[in-house]
Parts: structure tokens; C-alpha cells; sequence
């Protein structure tokens, strides 16, 4: 099975994307399960993981109702209000009975508090994933959010935590540390995991190659291993560097040198349990 271990919906028509406008160009629109599809079955895409670009229970419901229609949809990513334990546990309780409901994210790079993630209410919240055996997808940008990932996979060592993007390196500017020590640290708790996604649009949107990511993914399997790492498109995202099939293509490459069944599926099927 080859799995797309990250991507996304959206519409616009409910008003639930507040980081979307029309300054972001290609992405500003509506984006849906017959704009993916046929790009799937061109690169050969069995399954994906869908993930949450909202942090509302709006969109959990409406992501949650598009895996029922679409059988390619094999795990839901959605978000609880983790600020709330109380809350987060119902919600948990409630979404659990969904079969494709797998784990939670929140859009912690959009905080202005660079240790939300690490807040007290929201480790307690954590510990109930743990306790549901769901996952926690940590989309992190700054350095500051890297340095969490070990604090609260420490605090919950069997809580299953992803890296989004590797953390979003600064793949522009070819910068190599803080980012390379940082994800080694998080590397180093067995219960982090990391996805290869996101990359493209950390480069140069009109002029990346894939020599400029290669350094970036030949760390990330060293430190990772194939068996804790697993390849997303970022799609629609992706859109603003490279199309599809491009990006699926490039990733595949760029795994060359390693265990690419597991990359490229056997890893989000273990962690997102699903079949």
C-alpha cells in the first residue's frame, strides 16, 4: 500500500480557514476529494491521511463525513480543544467511535505564544490521546517548537508523535542548524516519528531543486530510520512550489537510498493504524 501520509481539504464556502486569503494565491479556493483523485491514480497513491487545516470541530465533522464518502481517505487527523481537558475527553469519547478517526493536530504555528504546546492544560489533554491511543501531529516552525516535541514526547512516552514537514527546515536559505541538532534530539525518543512533507514549499517556490532537499531528507532517515518516517504530499500547499505528481515524485527519489516501502506506507499505516 502506498500512502500519502498528509493532505488537505478545504472549502472555502465555510468560512472556517481563517490563515486563507487571497494573498495565498493557487490555494485560495475550495479544494476537494475529486480534485485529488485523479492525481492519486496517476502517481499511484493507494490511500492517504487527511488532515485537519482548521482548528474547529466544524471541519473535523466535515473532514470525518468526506472519509466516509471516499474510501481513499484511510485516516482522519482532526483537532480538540486540548486547552480544555474536560472538554478534549468528550470530544475524544465521541470521535473515537468514528473508524477512520486516528489522531489530533492543532495549528500550534499560529499561536503567538511559541509554548502553547507545552501549557499545562494541554499536556493533560495530551495524556488523554495517549490514553485513546491516538496520535499527535506537531506542526512546528520555529525552533522553540522543535525543542517541545521532546518535552511533551517525554512527558508522554506512549503518546505516538509526527513531525510535520521535518519541522519545516529552512530549505531557502540552506540553513542546516538550529534544525539539524534539534530534530536529531526528538529523533532520539522512540515515540517520535517524522513525516517528509512540506519540503517544496520551504525552497525556492520558482527555482528549488532537488539537490536542495536532499541534505534535509539524508539527515532526517540517519537520525530517523525508514521505519519512523513517512512521505506526504502537502496538498493542496504543495501547489505553491511544484504539482502532485512532481512532489510525489521527487520524495520518491529522494528515498532512494532506503527502505521506501516503509516510507512510502508501511510506517503511516503502523502509526495511523489503520489497514
Amino acid at each position: 500500500m502506498i500512502v500519502d501520509a498528509h493532505q488537505h481539504f478545504w472549502d472555502l464556502g465555510t468560512g472556517s480557514y481563517p490563515w486563507l486569503t487571497p494573498e495565498h494565491g493557487v490555494l485560495y479556493r475550495t479544494y476537494r476529494p475529486a480534485d485529488l483523485a485523479p492525481e492519486l491514480a496517476a502517481a499511484g497513491v493507494d490511500a492517504t491521511v487527511l488532515v485537519q487545516a482548521a482548528d474547529s470541530y466544524e471541519e473535523t465533522d466535515a473532514l470525518l463525513a468526506l472519509a466516509d464518502a471516499h474510501d481513499f481517505v484511510a485516516a482522519v487527523v482532526g483537532w480538540v480543544p486540548l486547552t480544555r481537558p474536560d472538554e478534549t475527553a468528550e470530544a475524544i469519547e465521541r470521535y473515537a467511535r468514528h473508524p477512520k478517526f486516528r489522531g489530533v493536530r492543532h495549528l500550534i504555528h499560529d499561536e503567538p505564544d511559541p509554548d502553547w504546546v507545552v501549557q499545562e492544560t494541554v499536556l493533560e489533554s495530551l495524556g488523554l490521546l495517549a490514553e485513546a491511543g491516538l496520535t499527535f501531529d506537531v506542526v512546528s516552525q520555529l525552533p522553540r517548537h522543535l525543542d517541545h516535541v521532546v518535552t511533551l514526547a517525554e512527558r508522554h512516552p506512549t503518546l505516538r508523535v509526527v513531525v510535520d514537514h521535518l519541522s519545516k527546515p529552512r530549505v531557502r536559505e540552506h540553513l542546516w542548524e538550529p534544525w539539524a541538532s534539534q530534530i536529531t534530539r526528538a529523533a532520539a525518543l522512540p515515540n517520535v516519528y517524522a513525516k517528509v512533507s512540506g519540503l517544496v514549499t520551504e525552497a525556492d517556490h520558482e527555482s528549488w531543486t532537488v539537490e536542495d532537499l536532499r541534505p534535509y531528507v539524508d539527515h532526517a532517515v540517519r537520525v530517523f530510520g525508514p521505519e519512523r518516517l513517512m512521505a506526504g504530499s502537502d496538498w493542496p500547499v504543495a501547489l505553491l512550489a511544484a504539482d502532485y505528481g512532481t512532489v510525489w515524485q521527487v520524495t520518491s527519489s529522494l528515498l532512494g537510498g532506503t527502505d521506501r516501502e516503509l516510507v512510502l506506507g508501511e510506517t503511516a499505516r503502523r502509526f495511523y493504524a489503520f489497514e
